[in-house]
């Protein structure tokens, strides 16, 4: 008995003692039904090849963006986790001098590596996902630059080319989906294995914005539709999270096939539990988000799933935070924040890191020699060029590009069936503010000009291209441009803001050769989209062409670029009007231009203005703060104050026309050529004959620095109208110091 005692109390005691060495591990294990994980994801988006904080068309260092700043952010914000990813959401090998140098001065070889990832390769980067701008410069060049990257692409919804209807044996041009294993530890310390599925998306409007690289090689697909598809295959496979990165934004309109912006409803299929966007260059969380369907801005989600958008150039670090929670051997995500760190403070001015030296090491060498590219020289300007008022009055920064396009495409259609067809040229200001702030604005100083400055007035890599439209086309054209503004209400006092800066800038096409006024006190006939908004809406006034109302079957030629040429319905109604698709960059066409005429003369010559309201209406425009010193100079805007968010805020005059009002039509003489319409007794406009000097009373004028048609006509009691038909200029904006005017006896 006392042996069956005594081996009682040692087996108990074994039992206790077993018991209290193996109780942490028991937790533990009982835990792990209801382990709790943070995992941190974080996104870089719509870098545009910022390495560097440097402002290359300034050529001088910023604060405000550039990955050398955000790498330091991404670094801080790693280290304060023990479980976190990271993303790029696209559109990184294109956008600034360092990406066209790369591209297009010294391109890059096989086996180089593109200094976009000789910077990422050492952040650590999980997965990288396709923008639309990669495509810019062809698939060839795409997959040069990407297999430098030493982490995986995915994108889903592009496919290779077959030629055939049947979709069933489509194939992937990319990788559509990965699904990664990620060791993580949870709440206690214990770790788990996670299954992170990842897919990516691009705009399916690439084969409309890069048709010359693409036609004929790919098709893209619907965003939502390809999700739908591999969202359930994810999770067969054994996805525990499923992230989806689509370069989209959001738009809160019906859905529609080949939506551009559609992350409102990728928040619809089911199975995802993040959404990495971009494309719009927002930020998100954000209070111009507040009110948006489905949106919670407090804790960052789109119909309850975590979202962030990461702003644009690196100015920001988009960051989700997910809570997991394993249930029934399955992990859900229990909670949810999103937010984004910047790394300026907008409001002080003032940096919040410094930039990172091993990213400032890595592309030094690339960043010297697209510095050395871009001082080269190309002409001089006789004034200033600034873009601070090209939403609200015709502009130098526009004018220069509509000339050198015209004067590029008039050579190109010489001895063409369509020379003689008129041709104008549409141009928009690319940096005009808006959503990427108040220093968003091209100031180049009168003097020299470089090949940073021409980068400055022509942002993107784009083509030239024609079009062949009519009258009645290019009113419509015109009116889904006017959507730019917001409808002033002519019976209010109180302050209205003029520009609707949902409608973007660059969509903003002012059509030179024709004269035009647009009155915003009419509803806007478009959406920004271009979808139809007021059917019976007119906004643009006494449109005409040589002083008289274009006709609406008259046919004109379009110097434009070939995104809007290829993805406008109003640039191209039918999807057949290009008529000349040039491999030369409209930026280069700009710099042969300044460099032919090495003296240019910047004024803009006042075809298009807002048509005047009343005295009563308060209509403000907002703009760069260097703009106040032009205050007195400007008959019509003045000046009223700085806005909390950096800008200087003007008031317009609208009680009469403005000073840039387009000059008064003129009658033409009965004997001025039509193009369309060649009288006998006349050259026909495509074969035109030298100028004949008529003997005197004639007067002979020679051009100066920064002398303009209408000056010289002003100042001679005559019309440049008048003069333009009289010297039978073919472009009465390119005019030139020593060239020869001919003023008509009166």
């Amino acid at each position: 008995m006392k042996l069956y005692q005594s081996m009682w109390r040692r087996s108990l005691f074994a039992a206790i003692s077993f018991s209290l060495v193996t109780l942490p591990y028991s937790v533990a294990v009982n835990a792990e039904g209801e382990a709790t994980v943070q995992l941190r994801i974080m996104e870089t988006s719509d870098i545009h090849v910022n390495v560097m904080n440097y402002d290359y068309f300034s050529d001088k260092s910023t604060d405000e963006y550039g990955l050398a700043k955000t790498a330091t952010l991404i670094k801080q914000t790693r280290e304060e986790v023990p479980n976190s990813l990271l993303f790029d959401n696209g559109d990184l090998i294109q956008g600034n001098p360092l990406g066209d140098y790369v591209a297009t001065i010294d391109p890059l070889q096989q086996g180089e590596t593109h200094p976009v990832y000789k910077a990422m390769n050492l952040l650590d980067y999980d997965a990288g996902n396709l923008g639309n701008h990669e495509f810019n410069y062809g698939l060839d060049y795409l997959n040069t630059a990407l297999a430098g990257a030493e982490f995986p692409y995915i994108n889903s919804n592009v496919y290779v080319y077959d030629g055939d209807t049947d979709e069933t044996n489509d194939k992937n041009l990319f990788t559509p989906y990965l699904i990664l294993d990620k060791e993580v530890k949870d709440s206690a310390g214990a770790t788990h294995k996670l299954k992170v599925g990842v897919i990516g998306f691009v705009p399916p409007q690439i084969m409309q914005w890069d048709k010359a690289h693409l036609e004929g090689k790919v098709v893209a697909k619907d965003i939502v539709a390809t999700a739908n598809k591999f969202v359930p295959e994810m999770k067969e496979k054994g996805a525990d999270v499923v992230i989806a990165i689509p370069h989209s934004g959001f738009e809160d309109i019906p859905q529609t096939p080949l939506m551009e912006n559609s992350v409102l409803y990728l928040s619809k299929v089911s199975g995802i539990d993040a959404i990495l966007f971009g494309h719009a260059h927002k930020v998100f969380p954000d209070k111009s988000f507040e009110g948006k369907p489905g949106v919670d801005l407090t804790k960052g989600t789109i119909n309850g799933v975590a979202a962030v958008e990461p702003g644009f150039w690196g100015n920001n670090l988009g960051i989700i935070d997910l809570t997991l929670q394993q249930k029934d051997g399955k992990w859900v995500v229990a909670d949810s924040k999103s937010s984004v760190k910047p790394i300026f403070d907008t409001v002080n001015k003032v940096p919040l890191v410094d930039a990172d030296q091993q990213i400032v090491d890595a592309v030094k060498d690339d960043h010297q020699h697209t510095l050395d590219y871009i001082r080269g020289p190309v002409g001089q300007t006789t004034a200033p060029i600034n873009s601070w008022f090209a939403l609200v009055q015709d502009d130098p920064s526009i004018q220069i590009v509509t000339n050198a396009q015209k004067w590029y495409v008039e050579k190109q259609l010489q001895g063409t069936e369509y020379e003689g067809v008129p041709v104008l040229s549409a141009g928009a200001p690319f940096k005009a503010g808006g959503r990427q702030g108040p220093n968003y604005y091209t100031n180049i100083a009168k003097g020299d000009i470089a090949i940073k400055n021409v980068a400055d007035l022509y942002l993107y890599s784009n083509t030239v291209n024609a079009v062949l439209v009519t009258g009645s086309e290019i009113k419509e054209w015109l009116e889904w441009s006017a959507g730019q503004f917001n409808q002033i209400d002519t019976a209010s006092t109180a302050k209205q803001d003029l520009v609707d800066y949902d409608f973007p800038t660059y969509n903003f096409d002012v059509i030179d050769g024709l004269t035009y006024q647009i009155d915003v006190s009419q509803p806007a006939k478009y959406e920004a989209n271009g979808t139809l908004k007021n059917e019976g809406a007119s906004r643009i006034v006494g449109l005409q062409f040589e002083g008289k109302p274009i006709k609406a079957d008259q046919k004109f030629v379009v110097a434009t670029n070939n995104y809007r040429a290829s993805s406008s319905k109003f640039a191209n109604p039918d999807g057949k009007r290009i008529i000349l698709a040039s491999p030369d960059e409209n930026r280069q066409v700009v710099i042969d231009y300044i460099r032919s005429n090495k003296t240019i003369n910047p004024s803009a010559d006042g075809n298009w203005s807002l048509a005047p309201i009343n005295d009563k209406v308060n209509v403000t425009y907002k703009t760069s703060p260097e703009a106040k010193a032009m205050d007195e100079a400007l008959a019509w805007l003045s000046f009223e104050a700085n806005t909390e968010d950096g800008y200087a805020e003007f008031k317009l005059d609208l009680k009469a026309e403005a000073t840039t009002a387009p000059p008064k039509p003129e009658q033409p003489k009965p004997e001025q050529p039509k193009p369309e319409q060649p009288k006998p007794e006349q050259p026909k406009p495509e074969q035109p004959k030298p100028e004949t000097p008529k003997p005197a009373p004639d007067v002979t004028y020679i051009v100066k620095n920064g002398d303009t048609l209408y000056w010289i006509a002003m100042n001679h009691g005559t019309t440049w109208q008048k003069l333009a038909s009289y010297n039978k200029l073919k472009n009465p904006n390119l005019i030139y110091p020593g060239q020869k005017i001919k003023i008509p006896a009166k």
